[in-house]
């Protein structure tokens, strides 16, 4: 088992080699940019739902949990018609971002009972910190890469200090973006609960971001570009462990940032421009136009009767009636299931699946 020291130990110097300031001066300009145009779009919401759902589907992948966006679209909003255990999964992912993201958002801090907290809605179990020795890493073949802590008492007091880090600036003089790749790294290696280590690490990352107001919404996610590069995010975090490797851990996260804000920044500028369409073109086709109607169309990749009819504040009648005449417009396609309906946003739809990978 190695042994982990509390990460303020590290020389906040060891991170500033040309190739990492090189990185992180790129890195740091995408991150912005991402954080400009995200603000553009007036409700947030849309894109913490939509976004949200696809960093959930990704984080769920890296674990192979696997779904599509279909499924995980449908049993929201027919749960009890498509019963998928996969598509849960990924959704209660999304409940735990959210809940981390009003955590910070309220307190401005992420403490170890915030992280209890997320894991917890991501698990459904009060387990809380691993309290029983015998967890361990293993690899494709069943051998034994790493032995995290094995003593409560030890996980307990590594995660006090690692909450220190995060919500104690003055403690280690480094950019955000470099404290926030030793923070995931500190924590995968603590592994504190008995599962959902690494789903709970993932949510951290950009709620740390959040925190430091590097992000006004949780709107990137790493996690598409680590299912791209899944070996070499293993090999790693194995290597910082095994030789102090601790650049080339920077580098991959500073690159998963970067390459995963542009792809952001394409995906939220598709979205503006389908959500100023829409808005557009049923405003002036259809008298019921309104903007609680174009938020749910976009909050809500797949709405059915009750959503518009609790959104729009207006009867079932109603509301059947205003979806139907989108449908028929082409606006949203109309699917059935066990004699229940629901909508397609066709746009939004096309955007989310074409989204890069």
């Amino acid at each position: 088992m190695t042994a982990i020291a509390p990460l303020e130990q590290l020389q906040a110097g060891h991170f500033e080699t040309p190739a990492i300031l090189k990185k992180l001066a790129s890195s740091s300009r995408k991150l912005a940019e991402l954080k400009g145009i995200a603000a553009s779009i007036p409700n947030q919401g849309i894109l913490i739902n939509t976004l949200g759902m696809q960093e959930a589907k990704d984080s769920s992948e890296i674990e192979n949990i696997v779904t599509t966006q279909d499924e995980i679209f449908k049993n929201e909003v027919l749960p009890e018609t498509f019963a998928n255990p996969a598509a849960k999964e990924v959704q209660r992912y999304r409940q735990a971002l959210r809940l981390g993201y009003e955590q910070v958002r309220h307190s401005g801090l992420i403490t170890a009972n915030h992280i209890i907290a997320i894991q917890a809605e991501l698990e459904q179990t009060n387990a809380g910190f691993r309290k029983l020795p015998g967890t361990a890493l293993k690899n494709g073949a069943g051998e034994t890469v790493y032995a995290p802590p094995q003593d409560p008492n030890e996980i307990v007091a590594l995660m006090r200090d690692l909450e220190r880090f995060i919500n104690e600036d003055d403690l280690f003089p480094a950019d955000p973006l470099i404290k926030m790749a030793l923070i995931h790294h500190q924590f995968e290696s603590i592994h504190p609960f008995y599962d959902g280590n690494g789903r709970t690490g993932r949510i951290l990352n950009v709620l740390y971001l959040v925190k430091e107001g590097l992000l006004e919404v949780p709107v990137l996610y790493l996690s598409s570009h680590i299912v791209r590069t899944k070996a070499d995010y293993y090999r790693l975090l194995q290597t910082v462990r095994d030789d102090n490797a601790w650049e080339e851990w920077v580098l991959y996260m500073l690159e998963a940032v970067e390459q995963t804000a542009g792809h952001t920044i394409t995906r939220v500028l598709d979205i503006k421009a389908a959500l100023l369409d829409y808005k557009h073109r049923i405003r002036d086709g259809f008298k019921f136009y309104s903007q609680d109607l174009i938020n749910n169309l976009f909050t809500h990749p797949y709405t059915k009767i009750e959503f518009v009819q609790r959104d729009l504040n207006v009867s079932r009648l109603t509301a059947t009636r205003y979806i139907d005449a989108l449908a028929e417009a082409g606006f949203v396609q109309k699917h059935k299931i066990k004699g229940s309906n629901y909508y397609i946003n066709v746009a939004l739809n096309q955007i989310l699946l074409g989204a890069p990978r």
